[in-house]
């Protein structure tokens, strides 16, 4: 199957996990929440999994890891900490207004959008690689989003979206996904070698998103048997990353 099939096929079925707002409708977030860890949990070992055992040892093999990598790395590091201040910064400003949509709650989709555009980035790049790491990162982004979405969801409810508005939108953003996927494909044809810049990026973003964004929500969950079934689902996640190396 020729990978452009591939690229668009996987960005597709990513940028459907906004659509989870859906079955959301008869629970309670609040509810919600007590299982969420977990995934969050999961989505961070996937998360180190995915940049230590696909992405890195890739780039590592074909170019070294030179300077410009290492750059590169920190780069994405920066980059990630920069867009999550420009969302964090829109959500805390909107979320005192509760008896209507507030301005800036829909602002805040941008930011989305634009995290969005990234995820497609990384996923057609990673496919210009190889196929096997194509689907690796693709299911990487699938579980990290899984618990982002939901988030989403929440968030644009608290801002004052109804719930069938905020997941129409939250999908109108969800589809750069697949913008993002086809541009990295479209312009891989023409820049040689793009994915070499564009995934030591997505290492350094998906380093930054799991031990800086994910690992301090872990951190709030106190008590034994939480903590346990958060390192449990870690290492599952980090072994499922590591098994799909089996597969390749």
């Amino acid at each position: 199957m020729p990978v452009w099939i591939y690229i668009i096929l996987s960005s597709f079925l990513v940028s459907l996990i906004a659509l989870v707002g859906i079955v959301l409708f008869p629970v309670k977030l609040k509810k919600l929440k007590k299982v969420l860890i977990y995934f969050v949990s999961f989505s961070t070992g996937a998360l180190f999994g995915g940049a230590f055992f696909h992405l890195l040892p890739e780039i590592v093999e074909k170019v070294g890891f030179s300077f410009l990598v290492s750059s590169l790395v920190l780069g994405g590091i920066i980059l990630f900490f920069l867009l999550e201040k420009v969302v964090h910064w829109h959500h805390n400003i909107g979320q005192y207004e509760k008896d209507h949509v507030n301005p800036l709650t829909t602002m805040s989709l941008v930011g989305g959008a634009f995290h969005n555009l990234l995820d497609g980035l990384v996923i057609g790049a990673s496919y210009l690689i190889s196929i096997n790491v194509g689907v690796a990162i693709t299911i990487v982004i699938a579980l990290h989003k899984f618990p982002k979405e939901i988030g989403w969801f929440g968030v644009l409810v608290h801002g004052g979206f109804s719930k069938f508005r905020a997941i129409t939108f939250n999908y109108f953003s969800s589809v750069f996904t697949i913008i993002g996927a086809i541009t990295a494909l479209l312009v891989g044809n023409y820049v040689n070698n793009l994915q070499f810049f564009i995934i030591p990026v997505a290492v350094g973003g998906f380093i930054y998103l799991a031990g800086s964004n994910l690992i301090p929500e872990l951190q709030k969950e106190h008590g034994f048997r939480k903590s346990f079934f958060q390192l449990v689902s870690i290492l599952a996640g980090i072994l499922i990353m590591a098994l799909l190396l089996l597969v390749g």
